[in-house]
């Protein structure tokens, strides 16, 4: 008989301890729902959980990424909706000009209305944004990630559709003044041509200059700032004089003459556009900053000399023969339809922007179509791999909850007999 060592009592101890372990692992495991909450109770099974979470939560923000996609075309759609139906207008406008039965009047009527649709295309064209993206000015272009793994994205190009890029603009007009050179030589005739607009003469302040005569030799009135310079009229300058050639004198060339010293005037306008790719709308040239705005103060280009001028992106907008001054405006009309023929191949080109429009809605349309099924697809798979996680990682309540029971009175039992060893 030993009377030192109490084998029963160590073994009921040591039973007790093994099931206070194991009841606690089961507590844990009711009170979080997890099968594992520890590396230590599936270190396998953690390490694929672990990872089917990251793909649960990449596929959840994939779904996010392809409705905001959704959203950013429907809100291209729709602004592209609105320059369809204006699109549809200025073709009745343009079918009505082409009617033998109008005026030039009633033209006339018919160009107002026309410029101002081109406007607004052209607003609808470079406002439209999301998310403080421009989405219809041609500089869109994105890349949408709709996976949860590396390059599973869908890239987006929105054409450029505003009235430029759709040829529904007319031509570019600009007005301001115009610098003239001149040089005084004696005993001969000279002459330059003039375009309608306002020109400044700068030379000797000692000098005189006489008449003004057209090339069939009728006299021109010109005035210069307040006189009027007719045949045999002597005027002596300060040395800048201006004189305007109004719509009552036919562009072409005047011949200045005199008695005593000839005046040979040679023009440089600088309002002489070689190439415009602005949309239909009035802008203005800050020589301070360099910069063309639209009528709503937006920059929309920037120069460095003054001739050419680019946009945000780069791309030429607007080409001079010479610098602009400051405060040059430049006023780009709607699709020409003020006589017959201009409104009959207006026609031709407002359906081919109908077709354009079309085209580009078609496209985000079709977008449109697939990111719903990529959405539907994403969530598919998220759902069928949280029921893998589930099945790995979540604990089956009724099972551990009869684990614990049993521990539970195995502890019960093993408590009891340790009080009996020691009665």
């Amino acid at each position: 008989m030993v009377i030192n060592t109490n084998l029963s009592a160590i073994n009921a101890w040591r039973a007790l301890e093994t099931n206070n372990t194991n009841t606690q692992k089961a507590l844990q495991k009711l009170s979080s729902g997890y099968r594992i909450n520890s590396a230590a109770d599936d270190a396998a099974g953690l390490a694929i959980s672990e990872k089917m979470k990251a793909q649960i939560a990449g596929l959840n923000m994939a779904q996010r990424n392809a409705q905001d996609g959704i959203s950013l075309i429907q809100t291209a759609e729709g602004a592209l909706n609105e320059t369809q139906s204006i699109l549809q207008r200025m073709n009745e406008l343009a079918i009505q000009s082409a009617n033998g039965a109008n005026t030039a009047t009633d033209r006339a009527a018919i160009q107002k209305e026309m410029d101002q649709l081109a406007q607004e295309i052209g607003r609808i064209g470079q406002t439209t944004e999301f998310n403080t993206q421009k989405l219809l000015d041609g500089s869109f272009k994105s890349v949408f990630q709709i996976g949860a793994n590396e390059n599973q994205n869908l890239s987006l190009n929105i054409s450029d559709m505003r009235g430029v890029a759709l040829g529904i603009v007319g031509n570019t007009s600009a007005s301001g003044v115009s610098s003239i050179t001149t040089t005084l030589t004696s005993a001969s005739t000279n002459s330059a041509t003039f375009s309608n607009g306002t020109y400044t003469i700068s030379f000797d302040s000692s000098s005189s200059i006489y008449d003004l005569l057209n090339s069939s030799g009728s006299i021109v009135g010109v005035s210069a700032d307040g006189k009027t310079w007719n045949a045999g009229t002597s005027v002596t300058t300060t040395g800048v004089d201006t004189f305007t050639l109004s719509s009552t004198i036919t562009a072409g060339t005047v011949t200045i003459s005199g008695t005593d010293t000839n005046v040979t005037v040679s023009s440089t306008e600088l309002f002489n556009v070689q190439s415009s790719k602005l949309d239909a709308g009035t802008y203005t040239y800050d020589a301070s900053t360099k910069q063309l705005k639209n009528s709503s103060g937006d920059v929309v280009a920037t120069t460095t000399d003054g001739k050419t001028f680019t946009d945000s992106q780069g791309n030429t907008v607007l080409t001079l023969a010479n610098s602009a001054n400051n405060g040059a405006t430049f006023t780009v009309g709607g699709i020409d339809v003020s006589t017959q023929s201009a409104a009959n191949s207006a026609i031709t080109k407002i359906q081919d922007a109908i077709n354009q429009v079309s085209m580009e809605r078609s496209k985000l349309g079709a977008y449109q179509n697939r990111l719903e099924h990529t959405i539907n697809n994403l969530g598919t798979a998220s759902e069928n791999l949280t029921a893998a996680n589930s099945r790995i990682r979540d604990v089956d309540m009724a099972q551990e909850m009869m684990e614990f029971t049993k521990d539970n009175i195995l502890n019960q039992a093993a408590t009891a007999m340790l009080e009996e060893m020691a009665a």
